[in-house]
């Protein structure tokens, strides 16, 4: 599972999860940008990937953290 922050005012007010399969590309890689185009359609705002092990941008965006 992808997980996508919503970013408002530098900090993080949402945290969503994305199916992995709702976000490969044509050559079957993820890609953030779907993910974040998925979001940003549900939801709208400005979003970004995170991961609770840190692969994607080093620390997790829990709710509350600035970003």
């Amino acid at each position: 599972m992808a997980h996508f922050a919503k970013i408002e005012d530098n900090l993080v007010t949402q945290v969503i999860v994305v199916d992995n399969s709702d976000i490969l590309d044509g050559d079957g890689n993820e890609s953030e940008t779907l993910g974040v185009e998925i979001c940003q359609n549900l939801l709208g705002g400005t979003w970004v990937q995170t991961s609770y092990n840190g692969n994607i941008r080093k620390n997790y965006a829990g709710i509350g953290y600035t970003y």
